[in-house]
């Protein structure tokens, strides 16, 4: 190729380029993870919902506990699935009665999981649920499996601040 052919590529190329190169000006704004304030601020937001995600580490805290995603870790993939799984299967079951975010701390073997409940059903439906639970998850994870469950008398003991 001579140089007129470079000059005539590069120049159809350039217009090809430039139509879909766009710019703009850095919007420095952290805005997802946050939520919005409403007209009335009659929003309530829990603890971790109220602190936004950039003090996680300072503020708050993980909503899973383990050493999957850590550099040449093992199973990132499937334990994030199963964390998935265990926060949808407790909120399907205890289905009204969950009050906070599910957390999920993995030691070893052994999988805990936290979470506030309401007290909306009576002592001896919270134990069967609480076995229930733990028993269906020990089987499907092939793991021992342990529920820490704190109750509460209402949502709104759970409620740190209207937005």
């Amino acid at each position: 190729m001579n140089l007129t052919q470079n000059v005539a590529s590069i120049a159809k190329w350039s217009t090809i380029l430039s139509s879909q190169f766009h710019t703009s000006a850095a919007l420095c704004r952290v805005v997802s993870g946050k939520y919005r304030i409403t007209k009335k601020r009659d929003k309530p937001l829990t603890y971790e919902m109220a602190n936004p995600p950039h003090y996680i580490a300072h503020r708050k805290t993980w909503n899973s506990w383990n050493t999957s995603n850590l550099k040449d870790g093992l199973r990132r993939s499937e334990t994030a699935l199963e964390d998935e799984f265990i926060r949808r299967f407790i909120n399907g079951t205890w289905h009204g009665l969950v009050c906070s975010e599910v957390i999920i701390k993995r030691q070893f073997n052994h999988i805990r999981v936290a979470a506030i409940m309401r007290r909306a059903v009576s002592p001896i439906k919270m134990y069967f649920l609480l076995g229930y639970s733990e028993e269906l998850l020990a089987n499907w994870l092939q793991c021992p499996v342990t529920l820490e469950i704190q109750t509460v008398d209402s949502y709104k003991d759970v409620v740190f601040k209207y937005i």
